[in-house]
């Protein structure tokens, strides 16, 4: 029932969406030709010849917006990230657009590059002019109570509460919870009803349109007698499994020939949008790797002058489902630092520093080789960062969901490290930072990591 009112709400902003586009397109034209916003010197445009990009902008705008993740529902996303994430989807979709119409000229000349400037910034206006109505109007009915369908959970402790923060999360999706019924009342909202009980009564006297059993393993018997009731009643019913204690990632119910079974490391990154985030880490890559050369030839000499050869270090970390390779550094340190200590975590005053390696790792410099290890695929410019063998079997005994950072590649940098999570530090806050990246991955995240690396990320005072 969720699932499919999310899809009727994501079809709505893909219709709208893709009107918007449209409707921007020919406003583009007529201020351009009609208007003349823009002086024309080289004789007007026909509308029919923009008429024809219609149905492909009414394509393109929606696909590239899937790909970006804007029709993926996340509950308290504000209105200003809902629309730097379609600022973020319009200026793609553009790029594509003035890509393809390379290949798909006019009779008799090119699509005017002003006119198409004047859509990019109409389509940004009108879609995020549709989106904004789309969301008061949205909110005004749930204010009002219309059109909300109502709740009754079915159980008490933490999974009972979890399952009412969540449909209350979801309100957009039309949802309210009346209340709840357990063998005793919690401390907080909603309204106690009763016990279990009391439920065909309260479906009833509440008009209640789904029922949310949430209990215990331990009330296995409880709850069957009580599924055995409802399976009589016009009610939807919903049963959340006891695993709580597990869920770290999405969960997913997936169908074996019949059996529903749960995974519970579901994450965004599979299919269409794992191939986007390897196209973007290449090219993002390479230009960097262009961009920084000149530093990186000056550290290596400045390396190469102070303590010899070699200038870049490689040690061995786990990456993408726990497969070993080898992180490329600048040397930082002395030959043989860890000769004598093992494995040991950098300290602020490391005597087994070098000068060089001072500077560098106070400005994370000497992370720059790592831009080959992810033209090689063995990490992203975005992710979890990678750990040592040792550490990951000393971590995954003492956090749990610790291994789940290894469902993506490893990043150069992460949403820990810009929030300061880096070096010695909690781990427990690396991981829950790090889980949080995984479940909400879009590509605008990654650029908003990127960017906020750039402002907080290079110094630091955990970088020593």
């Amino acid at each position: 029932m969720i699932r499919r009112r999310q899809r009727i709400l994501a079809s709505i902003h893909v219709l709208l969406d893709a009107l918007a586009a449209s409707a921007a397109l020919v406003t583009a034209w007529y201020l351009r030709f009609v208007v003349e916003i823009i002086p024309v010197t080289r004789g007007p445009q026909d509308l029919s010849v923009y008429l024809r990009l219609v149905p492909l902008v009414a394509v393109l705008f929606p696909l590239i917006f899937t790909l970006h993740g804007i029709y993926r529902q996340r509950p308290g996303r504000t209105a200003i990230e809902e629309l730097l994430s379609v600022a973020m989807g319009v200026a793609s979709s553009t790029i594509v657009l003035s890509g393809l119409l390379l290949w798909f000229r006019p009779a008799g000349g090119d699509y005017s590059r002003a006119t198409l400037a004047l859509f990019s910034i109409c389509s940004l206006l009108f879609i995020s002019g549709g989106r904004l109505i789309a969301r008061w109007l949205i909110g005004r009915r749930i204010r009002r109570g219309e059109g909300l369908e109502r709740v009754l959970v079915v159980g008490g402790g933490d999974l009972a509460r979890e399952v009412i923060r969540r449909i209350e999360d979801h309100r957009g999706l039309g949802l309210t919870v009346v209340g709840y019924v357990a063998a005793a009342p919690f401390e907080g909202d909603p309204e106690y009803l009763g016990t279990p009980d009391d439920v065909v009564r309260l479906l009833r006297s509440r008009q209640i349109d789904h029922v949310y059993v949430a209990m215990p393993h331990q009330s296995a018997p409880e709850t069957m007698m009580l599924l055995d009731r409802l399976s009589r009643e016009y009610v939807s019913v919903h049963v959340v499994p006891d695993l709580l204690q597990y869920m770290a990632l999405r969960s997913k119910v997936e169908d074996l020939d019949g059996l529903p079974t749960v995974n519970l490391s579901e994450t965004p990154l599979a299919g269409w949008n794992s191939l986007l985030k390897r196209i973007f880490d290449l090219v993002t890559a390479t230009v960097a790797s262009i961009l920084f050369a000149p530093v990186m030839i000056g550290i290596a000499a400045a390396i190469r002058l102070e303590d010899g050869a070699p200038v870049v270090y490689r040690q061995r970390r786990m990456g993408l489902d726990g497969q070993p390779f080898e992180m490329i550094k600048f040397r930082s340190m002395k030959n043989d630092a860890e000769a004598a200590s093992g494995a040991v975590w950098a300290s602020r005053d490391d005597e087994r520093r070098t000068r060089v390696g001072r500077f560098i790792r106070r400005w994370s410099l000497d992370e720059l080789p790592q831009l080959i290890n992810v033209l090689r695929g063995e990490m992203s410019l975005v992710g979890p960062r990678p750990e040592r063998p040792e550490f990951v079997e000393k971590f995954r005994e003492e956090f749990p969901h610790y291994m789940l950072r290894h469902k993506v590649r490893a990043g150069m940098t992460g949403w820990a490290q810009v929030h300061g999570w880096r070096g010695n530090t909690s781990v427990r806050m690396r991981v829950e930072h790090d889980l949080f990246y995984i479940e909400n991955w879009s590509l605008f995240l990654d650029l908003k990591i990127l960017l906020m690396t750039i402002r907080y990320g290079f110094r630091h005072e955990n970088a020593y």
